[in-house]
C-alpha cells in the first residue's frame, strides 16, 4: 500500500506509428526544401515588375506555409498518452483535497424537462468524490412547482441510486443514460439482480 502511495500518478505511454509520421514528415520537409530552393534559383531578374512581385508574394505564402507546418510537426513530433492512476491519486492527496460547489441552473420545465434536470443533478451527486466535500446547488430561476417537486422526488430515489453507482461501479452515472443502455443482470447475480430491479 506504502508502494502504491509513493508511485508515480500516471503512466506516460508512447503512440504506436511514430517512425511512419516521421517518414511522412521527413519527406515533406525535403519536397518543402526543393520548392524553396526553386524560388530562390529561379527568381526574376530581368522580367517585369509584376512578374518579379508575384514570384516574391508566391515566395512568401510558400515560407509562412513551411513555418506553420514546422510548428504543427513539433506538436506531433513525439505524441504520449497519460494514463492517470486514481487510486494512487486519492491514497496520497484525499484529505487535501479542496471542497466542490457545483451549481445546476434551469429556468423552464417546458424547456428543460425536470426528469432531464434531475438526471443531471443525480449524476452529479454520484461523482467519485469524499460526499462532505461536495456540495450542489439547484438554481430554480423559474420557481416552477414541479420541478421543486421533481427534486424531492430526485432526493428519496438518491438514497438508492447513490449506493447502487457506489457498490456496483457504474460508470453513466446518469440514471436515465445507465437504464438505456444497461442490459439486465442475470441470474447468476441474485444480489445485483436484486439491487437492479429495485433501482429500476
Amino acid at each position: 500500500m506504502a508502494e502504491n502511495e509513493n508511485g508515480p500518478l500516471f503512466e506516460t505511454r508512447a503512440v504506436k506509428g511514430r517512425f511512419l509520421f516521421r517518414l511522412f514528415a521527413a519527406s515533406m520537409a525535403v519536397g518543402i526544401g526543393f520548392i524553396c530552393y526553386y524560388r530562390l534559383r529561379l527568381l526574376p531578374v530581368a522580367s517585369g515588375k509584376l512578374e518579379r512581385w508575384a514570384w516574391i508574394g508566391l515566395f512568401h505564402c510558400e515560407l509562412w506555409f513551411s513555418f506553420y507546418w514546422f510548428l504543427t510537426v513539433i506538436c506531433r513530433w513525439n505524441p504520449v498518452y497519460r494514463f492517470p492512476h486514481k487510486n494512487r491519486l486519492s491514497l496520497r492527496y484525499e484529505k487535501e483535497l479542496p471542497g466542490v460547489d457545483i451549481f445546476v441552473c434551469t429556468a423552464d420545465p417546458s424547456a428543460e424537462p425536470p426528469s432531464m434536470v434531475m438526471n443531471t443533478v443525480l449524476s452529479v451527486m454520484a461523482y467519485d468524490y469524499p460526499p462532505e466535500k461536495l456540495n450542489i446547488y439547484l438554481s430554480d430561476d423559474g420557481a416552477s412547482e414541479l420541478t421543486f417537486y421533481a427534486m424531492l422526488e430526485a432526493s428519496s430515489f438518491s438514497k438508492q441510486w447513490l449506493p447502487f453507482c457506489k457498490k456496483f461501479k457504474v460508470e453513466s452515472r446518469s440514471p436515465e443514460a445507465y437504464f438505456r443502455t444497461a442490459v439486465e443482470p442475470d441470474s447468476h447475480h441474485p444480489l445485483m439482480l436484486r439491487h437492479w430491479l429495485l433501482v429500476k
